[in-house]
């Protein structure tokens, strides 16, 4: 199936989710994330898919909201309201990735940042090619990467999480994997191959097991965090009704240093 902004594929126990708005380095857009949560809804359906795989069209996995969309919201009366619903349903996307009890594979096939990077962390395994950077630059644009740090915390340990969200900067993809982000970099055309071997290792099992691993991993050792997780998407929210963020979105579409005050 083929859509606007993403496509979707199935080979044999494995189904593949493509973001596909390569000339915007696929950004997630309102719509978008509605859109990507019924797809992994539907692969949970779908019996014969046992693993599925999130990539990116073109050089660029994903670059995180949508900044055009994001700014032609500040002028907007019920703005506030908007950013309320946007970082909700961003973190349903997350939530879901997490609760679905088969495995999710990332392949990241470019640059993962913001948004884009809690794709990355809200999947179970993640494959990467060797251009394929890292970061969330929220705070570099007034923003607050309220979701994707306590995930990051999760994945990685409190230590990278704050280094990642404190510092805004990008990490390549050798020093993602350093920090456990990345569990392997395979070279760009490798990317589907090894996505594809990784799914069906995954398909190998008893589905009740997987099913029960996922769920344990879940359910215990994240106990807390679908509530960090409710707290940082007000966070987010927040941070997108102060001035900082109206400067930090506007200095990045104008490709321009932000001034602060």
């Amino acid at each position: 199936m083929t859509g606007n902004t993403f496509e979707v594929r199935v080979n044999g126990p494995v189904g593949t989710i493509i973001l596909n708005r390569p000339d915007q380095r696929n950004a997630l857009t309102q719509i978008m994330l509605a859109d990507l949560t019924q797809a992994l809804d539907d692969f949970y359906l779908e019996k014969r898919v046992r693993a599925i795989v999130i990539t990116g069209k073109g050089n660029s996995f994903c670059a995180g909201m949508d900044a055009r969309e994001i700014s032609g919201r500040f002028h907007l009366p019920n703005a506030t309201e908007l950013w309320g619903e946007t970082s909700s349903a961003y973190r349903e996307l997350i939530t879901r990735m997490l609760e679905i009890t088969k495995p999710i594979i990332a392949s990241v096939n470019g640059p993962a940042v913001a948004g884009g990077a809690g794709l990355v962390l809200a999947s179970d395994i993640v494959i990467a090619s060797h251009d394929a950077s890292f970061g969330l630059p929220d705070p570099r644009r007034g923003l607050v990467a309220g979701i994707v740090t306590p995930l990051a915390a999760f994945r990685l340990g409190a230590g990278a999480a704050a280094r990642l969200a404190l510092t805004g900067s990008l990490f390549s993809a050798d020093e993602a994997r350093q920090m456990g982000v990345y569990h392997e970099l395979v070279d760009h055309d490798q990317l589907w191959v090894r996505a594809t071997e990784i799914g069906t290792a995954c398909a190998a099992g008893a589905p009740e097991a997987i099913q029960l691993t996922k769920r344990l991993i879940s359910e215990t050792v994240g106990e807390q965090l679908g509530a960090q997780l409710s707290a940082g998407a007000v966070a987010s929210a927040t941070a997108l009704t102060t001035g900082a963020a109206r400067e930090g979105i506007a200095a990045f579409l104008e490709k321009r240093p932000p001034e602060w005050k």
